[in-house]
């Protein structure tokens, strides 16, 4: 097995720190505080070619593989987890669907857009009475003509309140639960969408959580993706996807935290010495960077596997799940070594506590995770 990055891999992650520390980082605290990433910084991420960093150039993105993608989100969560998450669900939750199951004119169409940032995009599959399980979503849809016309509630957005693009998921019979779910590209600006309420959260607070209502919202019949009764298949496939990309922000926030409560040890003094020369913060900072090494081998896996068009369903589950709670742990300990400063707004690992967290609930609780994984072994 070869660990060394391939060239293009190191000149891209080289111009990912430069970028990160040059725009993102002295941006992270206002992102937190003002609730909301600014216009000029999506501009430049798109600019980039960070919104569209494995979409085929055809389709005006970038041309890179997934990796390349995994590694965005690590580098730019290291830095603002909001902005790292904003980067995640646009990519792997919007971008990927319609590049995975749309046809060549839904391709031509959207991918464009998403891609140079002119729209961002999201999944709009979680309900009130719909999260993990899936199958029982109440979201409806019944065909008029060319349209068909959709009717629901959809919470918990990532990026909803730009109202961009999204692959929506309704029951066109709800007895039918999981065989009766179709997926759909919809615009969310389109009349009869309605935007509930974005959401006070404790963490990645930069970032978009929104209930979104829909009342008898047109949806072109072009915009259908695969067929009638493929939603179930396209949910879980683009969820796999989505949980990498979870791992890869959670690794980020881990690694940019463990950055700073390392060089902190280093400076501040106690007793006449750097409290990096006590054997306790010794052991916390051994502990932190072998469980960020672990969860870096696992996520770094799971997207090689995904890049390769391996079955990867079980890997993208213990991604997910380790690099969440490994971020958990380890910004919990930089609290920890920060003392009484870390529990202060000014320094940025309590923001991290707290981006951290969300890691371990979305796309699927890790509870879930656990499940996957073991139904998977029990085959």
């Amino acid at each position: 097995m070869n660990f060394d990055f391939e060239e293009e891999h190191k000149l891209l992650q080289d111009m990912l720190v430069n970028f990160v520390n040059k725009e993102v980082k002295p941006l992270a605290q206002q992102i937190d505080r003002e609730h909301k990433i600014p216009d000029s910084l999506i501009k430049k991420m798109a600019d980039l070619g960070l919104l569209g960093t494995y979409i085929p150039e055809e389709y005006g993105g970038a041309g890179m593989d997934y990796f390349s993608y995994i590694m965005t989100v690590e580098e730019v969560s290291k830095a603002c987890g909001s902005t790292g998450v904003m980067i995640s669900a646009h990519t792997s939750l919007a971008c990927d669907p319609i590049l995975s199951f749309g046809n060549e004119d839904q391709k031509k169409k959207y991918l464009p857009l998403l891609a140079k940032g002119e729209k961002i995009g999201c999944i709009l599959l979680t309900e009130p009475e719909a999260g993990s399980d899936v199958a029982n979503i109440q979201t409806t849809y019944k065909r008029e003509g060319d349209y068909f016309i959709l009717n629901g509630n959809k919470i918990f957005i990532t990026n909803g309140g730009f109202k961009g693009i999204g692959v929506v998921f309704a029951s066109f019979d709800r007895s039918l639960k999981h065989k009766g779910l179709s997926a759909f590209i919809i615009d969310l600006e389109s009349e009869g969408v309605e935007i509930l309420k974005n959401e006070e959260k404790m963490g990645i607070r930069g970032s978009y959580t929104t209930a979104i209502g829909f009342n008898n919202v047109k949806i072109p019949v072009e915009n259908l993706l695969g067929k009638e009764g493929d939603g179930f298949k396209i949910a879980m496939e683009t969820l796999n996807g989505g949980r990498i990309g979870i791992a890869a922000q959670a690794l980020g926030i881990a690694e940019g935290a463990f950055e700073r409560a390392l060089a902190y040890s280093k400076e501040r003094k106690q007793f006449g010495k750097p409290i990096s020369e006590n054997q306790a913060i010794q052991f916390k900072l051994a502990d932190m960077i072998a469980k960020i090494e672990t969860a870096k081998l696992i996520t770094y896996k799971a997207a090689w596997l995904k890049n390769m068009k391996k079955t990867n369903a079980m890997e993208s589950a213990i991604c997910k799940m380790y690099a969440s709670e490994v971020a958990t742990y380890v910004t919990k300990e930089a609290v920890q070594i920060f003392g009484g400063y870390g529990y202060i707004c000014e320094y940025e690992v309590e923001r991290m506590y707290r981006d951290a967290k969300i890691t371990e609930i979305y796309e699927g609780t890790n509870e879930v995770q656990r499940i996957v994984i073991s139904k998977m072994l029990l085959k």
